[in-house]
């Protein structure tokens, strides 16, 4: 499939099963704009009596460039839409299996919001350098902790203090593992092809999928297409495995970028054969099962977390007839457990480990993943079982969000084989339940800490299948969750409706910001709280980027639309203060810093590594606080580490040789 270096020529491979004619349309020559939809592109009709092998249409082309060549098809077949076919030869489309996507250059360009994609290949390039002394961190599944983040988000803000040119990209994402939010390519101006309610927000999540094999084009450091993105991609692993962290890749193979029926956005699957990749029911209308798209498609998301007790408690029959019920609004829902669509999954996950060397993945909305082909739940889905027996992938974590938009709650229950471990939506509600002082919640807090028992002690499952988090990508920040009894998502274009509104959050005493001191130090403390929880429950602990500093969206909890300082990490929240003017200096041996606090509970700290005593002035501490000694590695113990600090210190330390001290600000 896709295409392929073979003997002869350069081999093209497609499946269509229901597709009457195909055509393969090439682009040779480089250009600066794709402008080939103005009749720039050779095409090329396949003979089905020779280029077709049972449902799969191939050429194989001679003397073609191996490298530089844009490609895509016109795939045309029935009409008949109440059959669940969406063919439209007009368009051309992506070949479900090309391994590099061109398409804009720059993130977010809105001067190419309506280009266009197509696939492109790489036979050039010597193989990517791993290096002689590269290995795998092959990290125990008991010891992981995981950091959930975003690779344009992480750098992109100018705090950062990167060059513009690679502010946001592959090559400068630098905790043991990382779980990165979707990486595979998608069209981040989807929302501004057409006038909407959502028309002035750009996608920077990334959970609409263009293509299953390529990474994210415009991730490469400026502006330099796919296959420099894909080279940083595995510049980035390689420099992550050499810090003994893992990469997981969150991953969405529940739906695609292709919308529905009323404002379809085709680019595929859709074209090539719309009754195979996606759900469709008996009048060939699409089915939805991931609640993306409209914004009634996104209200209807978060039904679910009302109802999922509801479901829960129903008898079998009634539980599966009321899943097996397909939403209102249209939206294409991938039909994953499809013998082709499966094996399109498989092939994709294969190759992501063994070209990109990643080390697992999470699967976004994994409970679509457990329907069959006409939405009803099975209790040993295909596909699942497949990605937990696969030999490559067998050294991969796999990690299921394990609900759907339809209400298929598999919290505790997901089809497993001993090998899933899920996100733990349980141990989130309850502990924030808990520390915010709802009653009744000290015996089941007791079960989240200890490892959730009551879910996951089954068979051979153990604690670390659960994926512990309090705080993750989609709903309130650590700060906002402290911060906000009520979603303020205004500014998403949706009249505030969408968003979750079950979020289990307390404000501490006053709706968002604020200067009042005391509910300020309240919020810390439980900002605090719910870090120490989360660190010492048996299991798995997942945290979000930004977390660690405080960051807020000010209410925000749905802000997958916004490529501003609402979710790009801020730099400057962690700063840091040098007290140093002697840099140049070859001979010195002493260093100061400050790290400031949001709160005001900066820490200052020195290191003295001359033979003599350094008399150190100290910077002023933040108002109405004074330094106080927490380390002092000079004195001897019990005094060298005084965890509560010692007050007394003046405006000047005298600091002895060879030693080092940690000043806290009260």
């Amino acid at each position: 499939m896709g295409v392929s270096e073979v003997e002869n020529g350069i081999n093209f491979a497609i499946f269509s099963q229901h597709a009457t004619a195909v055509t393969l349309c090439l682009s040779l020559p480089k250009r600066e704009k794709l402008d080939w939809q103005d009749g720039g592109m050779i095409e090329l009709p396949l003979d089905p009596r020779v280029n077709k092998t049972g449902d799969i249409w191939h050429i194989c082309i001679e003397d073609l460039p191996r490298s530089e060549v844009l490609y895509g098809y016109r795939v045309d077949g029935p009409r008949d839409w109440h059959q669940g076919h969406r063919f439209d030869s007009s368009i051309v489309l992506i070949d479900p299996y090309a391994k590099l996507v061109e398409g804009r250059r720059h993130f977010g360009d809105a001067s190419a919001k309506l280009s266009k994609f197509l696939g492109t290949y790489e036979f050039e390039s010597l193989p990517f350098d791993w290096g002689d002394n590269y290995k795998l961190p092959n990290i125990p599944e008991k010891d992981l902790v995981i950091y959930e983040m975003n690779v344009r988000a992480f750098t992109v803000d100018e705090s950062s203090g990167l060059d513009p040119e690679i502010r946001g990209s592959y090559l400068e994402l630098g905790i043991n593992a990382v779980e990165l939010l979707p990486v595979f390519e998608f069209d981040e101006m989807e929302f501004q092809r057409r006038r909407n309610p959502r028309d002035h927000m750009v996608n920077t999540w990334g959970y609409s999928t263009i293509n299953f094999f390529s990474p994210m084009s415009r991730y490469a450091g400026g502006g330099g297409g796919p296959l420099k993105a894909s080279w940083e991609f595995k510049e980035m692993v390689k420099a992550l495995h050499g810090a003994g962290i893992e990469v997981i890749l969150d991953v969405v193979y529940n739906h695609t970028n292709e919308a529905d029926d009323a404002n379809p956005y085709t680019t595929s699957f859709r074209g090539i054969d719309n009754k195979v990749y996606y759900m469709v029911d008996g009048n060939g209308q699409l089915l939805n099962y991931a609640g993306c798209g409209t914004p009634s498609a996104l209200v209807n998301c978060f039904l679910f977390t009302s109802l999922k007790n509801f479901f829960t408690s129903c008898n079998v029959g009634t539980y599966n007839s009321l899943l097996a019920i397909p939403s209102t609004t249209q939206r294409n829902t991938l039909n994953c457990n499809h013998p082709v669509v499966m094996e399109l999954i498989l092939d994709s996950l294969r190759h992501w480990v063994v070209e990109y060397h990643v080390d697992g993945f999470r699967f976004d909305l994994a409970s679509v993943l457990c329907r069959g082909t006409d939405g009803s739940p099975l209790n040993a889905p295909p596909l699942i079982r497949a990605i937990a027996k696969d030999a490559i992938l067998s050294r991969c974590k796999i990690i299921a969000e394990p609900w759907d938009c339809r209400g298929l709650y598999l919290v505790g229950k997901f089809p497993n084989w001993d090998r899933w471990a899920e996100w733990n939506g349980k141990y989130r509600d309850d502990l924030r339940k808990f520390i915010k002082g709802d009653p009744g919640m000290k015996g089941i807090l007791a079960t989240r800490i200890s490892g959730s028992s009551d879910l996951y002690r089954v068979n051979k499952r153990k604690p670390y299948h659960s994926i512990n988090f309090i705080i993750a990508h989609d709903g309130f920040t650590l700060y906002d969750m402290v911060s906000y009894n009520y979603k303020h998502n205004e500014a998403n274009g949706e009249g505030g409706n969408d968003g979750c509104n079950d979020n289990f959050s307390w404000n501490c005493g006053f709706e968002g910001e604020t200067d009042d001191a005391s509910i300020k130090a309240l919020r810390s403390r439980q900002m605090k709280n719910f870090h120490l929880a989360l660190m010492v429950s048996q299991g798995t602990p997942m945290m979000l980027m930004g977390d660690e500093y405080g960051h807020t969206r000010y209410g925000n909890n749905n802000s997958y639309g916004h490529d501003t300082a609402i979710n790009n990490f801020q730099w400057g929240q962690n700063d840091v203060t040098w007290h140093e003017d002697n840099w140049d200096n070859y001979d010195s041996k002493f260093l100061a810093f400050t790290l400031h606090d949001n709160n005001g509970a900066d820490i200052y700290l020195a290191f003295n590594a001359h033979d003599f005593f350094v008399k150190v002035s100290l910077p002023p501490p933040p108002p109405k606080r004074q330094w106080f000694r927490v380390v002092d590695t000079n004195l001897e113990s019990p005094d060298d580490i005084v965890p509560e600090g010692a007050a007394g210190t003046g405006s000047t330390y005298n600091l002895s040789p060879y030693s080092s001290i940690l000043l806290e600000a009260k």
